[in-house]
């Protein structure tokens, strides 16, 4: 049994035909020698991003408050240790009347 070629395109010209079927393998040939276009790699890094500077400049800020208060606190402390802790709870004012 012969079998004639199964043509892509049906077709009465055998010229045209051909110049489908030309055209359609060169189609065929650049989709297969695509390249991806989607970029897939990660993005750029931008230091000024990532590195919070105002951030920073508040949080040493709140820092230098606490260790202020710390401080202060602690020569209260002191205070009161070395004066064996006396208090002053005493109301010695005259009443209004």
């Amino acid at each position: 049994m012969h079998r004639a070629s199964q043509l892509t395109f049906p077709c009465g010209n055998k010229y045209l035909q051909h110049k489908w079927e030309q055209a359609y393998q060169d189609h065929r040939k650049k989709v297969q020698n695509a390249k991806p276009l989607v970029d897939t790699q990660a993005p750029l890094i931008f230091s000024h991003l990532h590195l919070k500077l105002k951030k920073l400049k508040l949080e040493e800020e709140r820092l230098s408050v606490i260790d202020r208060e710390n401080r202060l606190l602690l020569e209260k402390m002191s205070y009161v240790m070395r004066t064996k802790g006396q208090t002053d709870n005493r109301n010695d004012y005259q009443h209004r009347r």
